[in-house]
């Protein structure tokens, strides 16, 4: 019996300790990507069902939908995107108990860190905390939107996007703008009595040809 509780201790010994190693090689060995190559298509695909996941509170589906896209989009590694995914959910789910603007800007430092992350395995440089407080302020014009003009949180989504890939904000206006179209969709079904299949199959098409712009924007020459 000794030694079988023996075995059983070195190979929990050994398996903790491989195990260690490759959460380490995840999250600090050197690891660079283009944030501007991935798939447009999917990424909506997993957008739209991240929205879902989102506004029915489902926080474990959507952490899972979060990694996926960490994965596909910014070809993070296993752990890396479980850190990040979490860092990302949390602000999110910070910002929807909010109440006001001094409620909504504790997601900040989470937003913070999320973008911190991606500056980190990025080729293209930018301000990971102006990308953060800019992600927050369409968050923000979104929640807010009657105390808002039209076109605002068009120009928000686009703010964002530019401060992400250093590209001129005026590039991003036809995806902010198909990204507010499937934001007013969603909240005006919502506050009428709920979101049909049809009116989500309509947020997908618009979110799949607002992440195709994207692409096209950032991959100008």
């Amino acid at each position: 019996m000794k030694k079988i509780l023996s075995r059983i201790a070195s190979g929990l010994l050994i398996t903790g300790v491989l195990l260690s190693i490759w959460i380490a090689f995840d999250l600090y060995s050197p690891h660079k990507i283009d944030i501007r190559d991935f798939d447009a298509d999917e990424i909506a695909r997993l957008d739209t069902a991240m929205w879902r996941s989102y506004y029915s509170r489902e926080r474990l589906r959507m952490f899972s939908e979060l990694t996926e896209v960490l994965e596909k989009q910014y070809k993070l590694r296993f752990w890396r995107r479980q850190l990040v995914a979490f860092y990302a959910a949390k602000s999110a789910f910070v910002f929807k108990d909010g109440k006001s603007r001094a409620d909504y800007e504790k997601a900040l430092p989470d937003l913070g860190k999320f973008y911190a992350e991606i500056r980190a395995v990025s080729t293209t440089d930018f301000d990971a905390r102006r990308a953060a407080e800019l992600e927050l302020e369409w968050w923000i014009v979104h929640r807010e939107r009657k105390k808002y003009k039209e076109g605002d949180l068009r120009n928000a989504l686009a703010d964002a996007a530019s401060a992400l890939y250093n590209v001129r904000a005026e590039n991003f206006l036809e995806y902010g703008k198909l990204r507010a179209e499937a934001m007013e969709i969603r909240d005006r079904k919502a506050e009428s009595g709920g979101v049909t299949e049809e009116d989500w199959q309509k947020i997908d098409e618009l979110l799949h040809k607002s992440w195709r712009s994207l692409h096209t924007a950032v991959n100008m020459k």
